[in-house]
């Protein structure tokens, strides 16, 4: 095969690009059948994870910009390991940015333009389509490209690699329903942005279909602010499930529930969204949206790699898969 890519290899071993990926950086991470099994798909298609980086000899290096929210949420770090992993395989250096909530975006914009990365990859699931469209303008202005990791946007120019957020707010809340709960909230954030706003379409879908009233508690995602709020929850609200926006935020509601009184799951079950160590953490341990956060980094740097080297894309808007893990915290 011509100019097979990491995408050939992993279908053709029947693994995930995570796994080819480790196979070919860290190889004794995975399991010596799985191992063997992918060289043998390399071997036969010929793959040289190498080759676009060679095809930059005459550059001295080739720098892509990253910019994140917080670092210290774990969904970040899982995905800065998919985007360094295929980074390293071309030789990219990269240089990290960070923008807070209480920064001004523009200006840091300009200074990540001054900074003359060769693309960038953007990784905040916090933004709002205002945002989303000041940022590509910027970036297409300077002719840089960008690709948003884990962010959505309804906009079919915008470069995106993240999950269908609506279909897993949807499959959350059925799941749910089919439990024969009644009175289900969502726990969202009180700031409105897109992802949030897709998880609350697919839920809101799925309560209407049941012919259920939807019910939404902004809160935060701070736990030191949504304890407080949570306090008062139960004193007036009637509730048999709840699902967070968050794993902390669902998390941090089972802690007040059981505090009130309430047994997770026979009274109250409750799940989250990102798989989080949060989920393995809490007791009961909780069920989550899986949401493949190595894999989002490792396909958005792909991508970006095909735009800034002008190769032809297919499809500038990857879904990736998901799925619900079920755990105590549900029956």
């Amino acid at each position: 095969m011509i100019n097979a890519t990491i995408y050939d290899v992993a279908r053709g071993a029947g693994v995930s690009l995570a796994t080819v990926s480790r196979v070919l950086n860290n190889p004794e991470k995975v399991k010596d059948e799985t191992r063997q099994r992918v060289l043998k798909v390399i071997k036969e298609l010929g793959y040289r994870p190498n080759v676009i980086a060679r095809g930059l000899a005459s550059r001295k290096t080739t720098t892509v910009g990253v910019v994140i929210s917080d670092i210290t949420r774990a969904s970040v770090a899982e995905m800065l390991g998919g985007i360094s992993d295929i980074a390293q395989n071309y030789h990219y250096s990269i240089k990290l940015f960070s923008v807070r909530e209480d920064m001004d975006v523009i200006d840091t914009l300009h200074n990540i333009v001054a900074e003359q990365v060769d693309g960038v990859l953007y990784l905040n699931d916090e933004l709002s389509e205002m945002r989303v469209n000041e940022i590509k303008k910027m970036f297409t202005g300077n002719s840089i490209p960008f690709v948003f990791a884990n962010v959505v946007s309804d906009d079919p120019d915008v470069p995106t690699v993240s999950i269908d957020y609506e279909k897993a707010g949807y499959e959350i809340t059925k799941l749910l329903i089919d439990d024969q709960r009644e009175n289900i909230y969502l726990l969202s954030t009180a700031r409105r942005y897109s992802v949030n706003d897709k998880k609350e379409a697919g839920y809101t879908r799925a309560m209407q279909e049941a012919g259920m009233e939807p019910k939404i508690f902004r809160t935060s995602g701070d736990t030191l602010i949504n304890r407080q709020h949570f306090s008062t929850f139960f004193s007036d609200k009637r509730v048999d499930a709840a699902i967070g926006v968050r794993d902390s935020i669902a998390v941090s509601f089972m802690n007040i529930a059981r505090d009130n009184g309430r047994d997770v799951p026979k009274d109250l079950a409750i799940a989250g969204f990102q798989n989080t160590k949060y989920s393995l953490l809490s007791r009961p341990n909780l069920t989550s949206i899986d949401i493949p956060v190595y894999d989002i980094g490792a396909v958005s740097m792909r991508l970006l790699t095909k735009l800034m080297n002008n190769k032809e894309v297919d499809n500038i808007r990857i879904i990736l898969p998901h799925y619900i893990v079920k755990r105590d915290s549900t029956n």
